[in-house]
């Protein structure tokens, strides 16, 4: 079993029992990041009580070998979608879905609209970086996805010159 799946198994009863969800838990070598995660979000406080609690599980188990610096945090505003309770969750929002080597399309933009018998279902509005005039649904398996995640829409970006502008260096609006 690889360290990351080992660790999961390891403190997920232990992070539940803190009233959060381990969302996630990823090991690149030198750190181990345990991300968790609420229905309402999490907090700089709840974090800090989690690794509390996490650190001395970890110390007497020892599943990892070595030295490593832990980090206890967010999954953030865009996450990576692994596992299926992800995608589940996930139903709704906005995400990118990269398709495997060899599967058509390769990248798909657009609203989650479902995750059943581990197919993802996505309405499209870009399709390898062309923008869709209308959504075209995709369905891809779970063997068929490379990686998938998230994406925060920041809104529209502000118009060259426009109010955003007025009063910095540079803008003068009564120009003669």
């Amino acid at each position: 079993m690889a360290i990351a799946e080992e660790v999961f198994e390891l403190l997920e009863p232990v992070v539940t029992t803190a009233g959060a969800d381990l969302f996630d838990v990823e090991w690149s070598g030198t750190v181990l990041r345990v991300l968790v995660d609420t229905e309402d979000g999490v907090e700089v406080d709840a974090l800090a009580r989690i690794n509390r609690l996490i650190s001395p599980i970890l110390d007497e188990d020892d599943p990892i070998p070595g030295r490593y610096t832990l980090e206890v945090s967010s999954p953030g505003v865009e996450r990576k979608l692994r596992r299926e309770v992800h995608y589940e969750r996930a139903v709704g929002e906005l995400v990118v879905v990269k398709t495997t080597p060899g599967n058509t399309p390769r990248r798909v933009k657009g609203e989650l609209k479902s995750f059943l018998d581990n197919t993802v279902t996505v309405a499209a509005i870009e399709v390898d970086g062309t923008d869709q005039k209308t959504p075209e649904e995709f369905s891809f398996s779970l063997d068929e996805i490379e990686r998938t995640k998230t994406v925060f829409n920041w809104g529209p970006t502000p118009k060259k010159g426009g109010k955003a502008n007025q009063g910095k260096p540079g803008h003068n609006k009564n120009k003669n």
